[in-house]
């Protein structure tokens, strides 16, 4: 179990003040207000609603699931899940012979039917024509993460399926505000579906973060060049699940997934989907944040933080809960379950039981960057978002190390070989980028068909490019076999002139981060208050006059 984290309670300690800005169901339209009306993912509070992109981690849930029967038509499903998602971005695709106007995306539809009126937007822009055609409809989505949508179906399994809020199969469809209604007809079988998937987050890569206009997003680029595939994660579950050798056409090389059977082919379908799919994009969306950000623009920012608060959404998953004491599925949870493995829990490290340290400072990043965008203080959110990436890595490269030990030293069978294959290439590109010599003997050791592997010679190999990669010794900790006790040989090494990025792991500035005493509280709560007088700002409302905090 996980220890609470305080910094749900900092949060919740300025409910009172910035309650009176609040109006449900519309008057005030102010930041301020708005953002207290969306629940706190794992403590984090969201100046959007998220709610439907928060729960992407059903659909990695359900793979794994599936995964876990160990068949290969449970796999197949589980492939399904992968590619048509079944939680996320829902809609329904239905036939309306007598709509011959074009209506835009986002445009309001809404079906009504015994006393019942189920609301959503245009998926697509619709062209319209003499014959009609197929309108796709958006399902609206609700504050509230345990009831945000209740049509989910896409590619889940016929007993996970939910039509109770889905479109009845006939009905007549109502456009924006109008009053005419038109007739339309679909299949709640075969036309719900689903517009986010974990598999789409790495076929769209190359469209979102390789031809942007600030693309490509670098990196992203580590991981085209290594695998010399854009959609690089998504043909690693796609072949795993299937047991088929990869395409890789760059440094890679190209790992067959011939080489194991069931169990390994599992772990590097469920690990690759969150560790590498996941992963990628939740940087695709800080990314995106900072590119729409406006400079000294306090009134213009709203999407950018919509992206932030997505990014948010990404890493932790729903499951973690609004404080994030629950075990989640995606990364928030990797970074809690490997600093049980190398004592880096708690808000100061050093701990094996609780939240993660890492997750500490990462969410006094998140809070820290979403500020600053409200703000227009893009080149501050920018050094955040840079801060951020390079502690992502952190548990990938426990991880690694830590299967790497378990092959060599404890007798690992094919689970740990997997696990460790998919750690490794969830990194090796990361690597790569800084030093060619040890990313191969990494690969060498530990990607899948190795034929030996040697703990000691992975760990010097990480070693020697954490000042590259922006991360500590301290930060990855020491490989304990108990309370107190470390692994022979997996002991922490001894950082030497690293500079962390600032609240880093290693680094004493909390910022906004999480602390477990009365110093580090009263830090979150100062800070959150200058959200709060920045967002009455923002809606011309200041607490003080001509108050403009910076966090900076």
């Amino acid at each position: 179990m996980k220890f609470v984290s305080l910094f749900p309670i900092a949060l919740a300690a300025l409910t009172p003040i910035a309650s009176n800005a609040q109006t449900r169901g519309g008057v005030d339209n102010s930041i301020a207000a708005r953002r207290l009306s969306y629940e706190k993912i794992a403590g984090y509070e969201p100046n959007s609603k998220v709610t439907d992109h928060n729960a992407i981690d059903l659909d990695q849930n359900e793979m794994m699931l599936l995964i876990s029967v160990k068949t290969e038509d449970s796999f197949r499903a589980a492939l399904k899940v992968f590619q048509e998602g079944g939680h996320s971005k829902s809609y329904a695709e239905v036939t309306v012979p007598g709509l011959t106007t074009s209506i835009s995306k986002k445009t309001a539809l809404s079906v009504s039917f015994n006393g019942t009126t189920i609301k959503g937007k245009a998926y697509a822009d619709f062209a319209g024509g003499t014959a009609g055609g197929i309108v796709r409809f958006q399902y609206a989505t609700g504050d509230i993460q345990e009831s945000y949508v209740d049509c989910q179906v896409g590619g889940l399994p016929i007993d996970k399926q939910n039509y109770v809020g889905c479109l009845p199969e006939s009905g007549n469809l109502k456009v924006d505000t109008g009053t005419e209604e038109f007739p339309y007809t679909y299949s709640q079988k075969e036309n719900n579906k689903n517009g986010r998937t974990i598999s789409k987050f790495s076929t769209s890569a190359q469209e979102k973060m390789g031809d942007c206009a600030t693309c490509p997003y670098s990196e992203y680029n580590k991981f085209r060049i290594y695998y010399g595939v854009p959609n690089y994660a998504d043909h690693w579950v796609t072949q795993a699940l299937l047991g088929l050798k990869t395409q890789f056409t760059g440094p890679s090389g190209t790992p067959d997934f011939g080489d194991y059977g069931l169990v390994g082919r599992g772990e590097a379908a469920k690990k690759g989907s969150a560790y590498m799919a996941v992963y990628m994009y939740v940087i695709r969306e800080f990314e995106d944040a900072i590119d729409d950000c406006k400079k000294n623009c306090i009134d213009c920012n709203d999407d950018p933080v919509h992206a932030w608060d997505e990014g948010v959404a990404f890493y932790t998953g729903s499951i973690e809960g609004q404080t994030g004491v629950d075990s989640g599925k995606l990364l928030h949870e990797l970074a809690d379950k490997r600093c049980s493995n190398y004592a880096t829990c708690g808000s100061e490290g050093g701990s094996q039981t609780g939240i993660s340290k890492l997750n500490y400072d990462l969410f006094g990043k998140f809070a820290s960057g979403q500020y600053h965008l409200l703000q227009g203080n893009c080149a501050a959110a920018t050094t955040i978002k840079n801060d951020i990436v390079s502690m992502m890595p952190i548990p990938l490269i426990q991880g690694t190390l830590r299967y790497s030990y378990k092959v060599d030293k404890l007798g690992g069978g094919e689970k740990e070989k997997a696990e460790g294959a998919t750690f490794a290439a969830a990194v090796l590109p990361i690597l790569y980028e800084c030093d060619v010599d040890a990313a191969k003997i990494v690969s060498d050791n530990m990607m899948v068909g190795a034929s030996t592997t040697s703990h000691a010679a992975v760990k010097a190999a990480f070693e020697s490019q954490y000042v590259c990669m922006k991360i500590s010794c301290t930060d990855i900790g020491s490989l304990m076999l108990s309370e107190g006790v470390i692994y022979e040989g997996a002991e922490a090494c001894i950082d030497a002139g690293v500079t962390a990025p600032s609240g880093s792991s290693s680094s004493s500035n909390k910022g906004l981060a999480i602390g477990l005493g009365v110093t580090a509280a009263f830090v979150g709560i100062f800070g959150l208050f200058i959200i709060y007088m920045a967002n009455r700002e923002k809606a011309g409302k200041p607490v003080f006059a001509g108050s403009k905090g910076d966090l900076s």
